[in-house]
């Protein structure tokens, strides 16, 4: 592939300063024996299990928690949206951190926060306290991720056991966001809701204490400057722009909320990008150094990992809901049918990389892209056929094309990046993913309210059940209520199911552009030792 395609990669005296300085803080630490290297992986790998089911694990609990707390539309989008919005917002600028202050003494304190927000979820008495609680399990989560990947670079010296470490890791990932509808149901069918929460808190102690004991040392480096202005840029923007689709959806509009908050996302979003563009023009490194989207493998792989996440929260989110209201599924039997799409994820996602220098992103990422679409499109089908094994095969079938895409997205965007870039990238990654699934969860979310809200007409007498959360009036004792609110449920849950549809063809579509030349054949990294 040549260079104008990828990048210049060489690199200036002050650069490769810089990526030496960044460096200190990751170097691996031979001091640590086998045993330790991979307890240390299964300790980071149980961290990182939590914060993939915290992701997907209130899908199935979350008709409960409407009933038992009584949270309305609006709370139930925050209630799933405030974690996945904080732990992205601070993502950018949790890495630093952890290389000024040492990534092992980063992921204590995230521990702490995150198994403390845990037992405070858990014994939520309102809604307003649980999403308090989520916010700051977001928090912890943000300080957490980044730092596990950097203990495994500095607990493994070797290349070959760190790149078998690394898959764990990966593939760890994969499994938390499958198992967390199918965890939470299992809890629910014998404990109350907060049991979704409370079993975090006794991995964290254990995991606490643990890497006390058996982790690498911490190596911190003073002279990394954590950028705290970009970071706090980054949570507001992306909060006012959730709050701002969210309240345009809701019925009735609350215009001035609207505009307001579609204002202040607007001009602080302007604002970190224009901070971002002024930071690369100074000895200072940006949080995003826009350049690296000039690389169209990388652009591609941050749009794949985008639509692929979208499409597993969007599907998860609604079908989970939909089952569980009108069908009368438990939450342990609407668990077990989303993860059809997980699971036949992870097989292709390992195909996909064992082909990647043979086949090219082109055929896997947008290829599997557009499977998925197909497989959205067979799940439409199904939902107006009202037939679940036909739901069943169209998300296997979009679980085969999320994993042969997924799995070389990662590939695709720190792959192409210069090794002084690694950081950032790993970051932008992360992000893209928490993104996608936050804009996801809000943008499906409040079009399954809009809609919903709009459709719904019931019998008079009702004056309560108008603007409720549709577990109310699902499990009202009245026939005619709970037809209505059947009714306009199915047109709400076929308009989702056809979003999603659309947003993922509109995403193969765009990485088929972007990956063009990246054909059977091609070079697929500018950067391939890069990981």
């Amino acid at each position: 592939m040549n260079r104008r395609l990828h990048g210049d990669p060489t690199t200036d005296t002050g650069a490769l300063r810089l990526a030496g300085l960044a460096e200190t803080t990751s170097a691996p630490d031979r001091s640590l024996s086998r045993w330790q290297r991979w307890m240390v992986l299964g300790i980071v790998s149980s961290a990182l299990l939590l914060i993939a089911l915290d992701n997907t694990i209130l899908y199935t609990a979350l008709p409960i928690l409407s009933n038992e707390l009584g949270a309305t539309n609006s709370q139930q989008l925050w209630i799933i949206n405030g974690y996945p919005l904080t732990m992205a917002g601070l993502l950018l600028g949790s890495g630093a951190l952890g290389d000024r202050f040492g990534h092992k003494r980063v992921f204590q304190i995230g521990l702490l926060i995150f198994g403390s927000a845990s037992l405070a979820a858990a014994f939520s008495a309102n809604p307003e306290a649980l999403i308090i609680a989520r916010l700051l399990k977001g928090v912890g989560a943000a300080a957490m991720m980044p730092a596990t990947l950097a203990l495994i670079r500095i607990s493994f010296a070797a290349e070959r056991e760190r790149n078998v470490a690394i898959a764990i890791w990966a593939a760890t990932a994969t499994v938390g966001m499958a198992a967390g509808p199918v965890v939470s149901g299992a809890l629910l069918e014998w404990f109350w809701w907060g049991s979704v929460f409370l079993i975090n808190v006794p991995i964290v102690v254990a995991a606490s204490i643990l890497i006390i004991v058996i982790g690498p040392r911490n190596l911190t480096n003073p002279a990394r400057r954590w950028d705290a202005v970009s970071s706090a840029q980054a949570l507001v923007g992306m909060a006012a722009t959730v709050l701002a689709l969210k309240t345009w959806a809701e019925a009735p509009l609350n215009l001035p909320l609207a505009v307001i908050s579609s204002v202040i996302g607007g001009i602080v979003l302007t604002l970190f990008v224009r901070r971002q563009l002024r930071l690369m023009r100074s000895p200072t490194e940006p949080l995003v150094d826009f350049t690296v989207f000039r690389n169209r493998g990388f652009s591609g792989g941050v749009v794949a990992a985008g639509a692929s996440i979208f499409t597993i929260m969007g599907l998860q989110l609604v079908i989970t809901q939909r089952y569980q209201l009108v069908e009368g599924f438990t939450p342990l039997e609407a668990g077990m049918l989303v993860t059809a799409l997980a699971v036949a994820s992870m097989p292709f996602a390992i195909f996909g990389g064992a082909v990647l220098h043979r086949v090219g992103l082109l055929v896997l990422i947008a290829g599997g892209i557009g499977t998925a679409a197909i497989g959205s499109g067979i799940v439409i089908a199904a939902a107006l056929e009202d037939s679940v094994p036909m739901l069943i095969a169209g998300l296997v079938v979009s679980g085969i094309g999320l994993g042969a895409s997924m799995s070389v997205a990662s590939t695709a965007i720190m792959g192409n990046v210069p090794p002084r870039r690694a950081g950032m990238a790993a970051s932008l990654e992360e992000v893209s993913y928490e993104f996608g699934g936050l804009v996801a969860v809000a943008t499906m979310g409040s079009l399954l309210t809009l809609v919903y809200s709009r459709a719904l007409t019931l019998p008079e007498g009702n004056p309560d059940m108008v603007g409720s959360a549709p577990a109310i009036a699902l499990s009202s004792d009245d026939a005619a209520v709970v037809s209505a609110a059947t009714a306009a449920f199915d047109s709400a849950y076929l308009a989702v199911l056809v979003a999603t549809c659309v947003v993922v063809t509109l995403g193969a579509f765009g990485c088929a552009w972007l990956l063009r030349r990246y054909t059977p054949g091609t070079e697929s990294q500018a950067y391939p030792d890069n990981h």
